[in-house]
């Protein structure tokens, strides 16, 4: 066994809420995270920003459901900059909305939000947000994380 100290790591930058917009500008696939029934569920969601909310495009089902009802939701995206090695993920937590109104749904069209999945997906959501939080980080190399027990044999995946 060797005595290996673990290396400082690096520190965590909690992001200001003009930054994670930002962030959340530059990419636009994140994870949805609903109440359904009993349980929390996540599903990945085709998102734009749209004056400080998040839309998304779905069909009827679960996701749609569950997004309408009474449990507020939350959304997270994430991206790395391969170049400089910084890490960040946000948080989006609120509360989510049919849009309906006609003004609004002729509106929404011109957000440029395609799915990726196809199916019918003509229901366009609003996430209103009641708290945004976000951080980046250096990647670790492997040198500060990588332990020799990452060697040995481990269970079978079945």
């Amino acid at each position: 066994m060797t005595n290996n100290p673990a290396p400082a790591s690096a520190p965590t930058a909690e992001l200001p809420v003009h930054e994670c917009w930002a962030m959340l500008r530059g990419v636009s696939v994140g994870r949805l995270a609903l109440w359904v029934t009993d349980h929390p569920d996540i599903f990945p969601i085709n998102y734009t920003v749209d004056h400080g909310t998040l839309v998304f495009r779905t069909g009827p089902g679960t996701k749609l459901a569950a997004a309408l009802g009474e449990a507020p939701v939350a959304m997270e995206a994430d991206g790395v900059d391969a170049t400089s090695g910084v890490a960040w993920s946000v948080v989006v937590k609120g509360i989510a909305a049919l849009i309906d109104s006609t003004e609004d749904v002729l509106d929404s069209f011109s957000l440029m939000l395609f799915p990726w999945q196809s199916g019918c997906k003509d229901t366009f959501v609003r996430i209103t947000p009641t708290l945004i939080t976000g951080r980046k980080f250096k990647v670790a190399p492997p040198t500060q994380w990588w332990t020799t027990q990452a060697d040995s044999p481990h269970a079978s995946p079945e």
